[in-house]
């Protein structure tokens, strides 16, 4: 698939880091360091902008070396990106854990995976056909 971009930033496009990488890495495109402290949030610039065809949406998801080394996530995991949307990505920041952490410009920040999806009609019932599961919600199952 061929997505438009517009990159404003002096960084490098979005590239994925494997062969079968899922997502995409975004960079902050910041001109000076943004140093978040805890359980502080920002929005943090790419300096990208991008044409999505219709039918697709981008998800932006937090990077699991930050999240687990750092405490730093994306706030509104996964965030949307819609594909009648033509301004810059920016990714909400926030940092979890108990230290500052800085943000530099060209850092790794989040990534983005695009993914096609389906629009629904909703059709108004009375009744679900029957599961085994039925209505059975958060921990039913139990923890073994």
């Amino acid at each position: 698939m061929i997505v438009k971009v517009i990159n404003s930033s002096n960084n490098e496009l979005p590239k994925y880091a494997t062969p079968f990488s899922a997502g995409l890495d975004l960079r902050a495109y910041l001109q000076t360091d943004v140093v978040l402290q805890p359980l502080e949030r920002a929005l943090i610039p790419t300096g990208l902008k991008i044409e999505l065809p219709v039918g697709y949406e981008a998800q932006i998801r937090p990077r699991s070396g930050l999240a687990a080394k750092h405490g730093i996530s994306v706030l509104n995991s996964p965030g949307t990106i819609d594909s009648d949307y033509r301004g810059e990505i920016k990714v909400i920041l926030v940092n979890l854990s108990n230290h500052p952490f800085t943000i530099k410009n060209e850092e790794r920040i989040a990534q983005m995976i695009v993914t096609k999806f389906e629009k629904i009609e909703w059709e108004d019932v009375n009744f679900f056909s029957e599961t085994e599961r039925g209505d059975g919600g958060f921990g039913h199952t139990g923890v073994k």
